[in-house]
């Protein structure tokens, strides 16, 4: 799966070892950055992956803040991304389930590695259910394109 990943400075250790255990996996994973500790604006790296996402040259991106928080708001800027900020293994699995997320945005500072890593392979396995889902789904779309 094409991956595109990022991250501010607060995420910078979880997104090096999340992208060496996705490229184990035979993922091909873009990182966006940043790859230092020094303070950096949450949405410039947002957007970066969000821009990857949106236009289709990845399949799901993956971003990492403190809370995960300003990562997602940033993200859903973006026509055809759906970000959505989880916080353990039922909202990962529901987020692609009922709303075909794309974007999964996680917290650096609230959760742990196991948790994290656990988090990320239910997010790039679990399928959307469709069905009633995907008309909702449509209706999001349906709003992105009145802006």
């Amino acid at each position: 799966m094409r991956i595109v990943i990022g991250s501010d400075h607060r995420g910078v250790e979880a997104k090096r070892r999340l992208v060496a255990s996705l490229q184990s996996q035979n993922h091909e994973v873009t990182d966006v950055g940043t790859q230092s500790h020094e303070s950096v604006d949450y949405p410039d790296l947002a957007y970066e992956v969000a821009k990857r996402v949106s236009e289709g040259t990845a399949e799901r991106g993956i971003l990492l803040c403190g809370t995960g928080i300003g990562m997602c708001i940033t993200a859903n800027k973006l026509r055809g991304v759906r970000a959505a900020p989880c916080h353990d293994s039922i909202t990962a699995e529901m987020s692609r389930r009922h709303n075909d997320a794309n974007v999964l945005c996680l917290s650096a500072d609230l959760l742990g590695e196991e948790l994290i890593d656990r988090m990320v392979r239910i997010f790039l396995e679990t399928p959307f259910d469709g069905g009633r889902h995907a008309r909702r789904v449509e209706k999001i779309a349906k709003i992105e394109e009145n802006r």
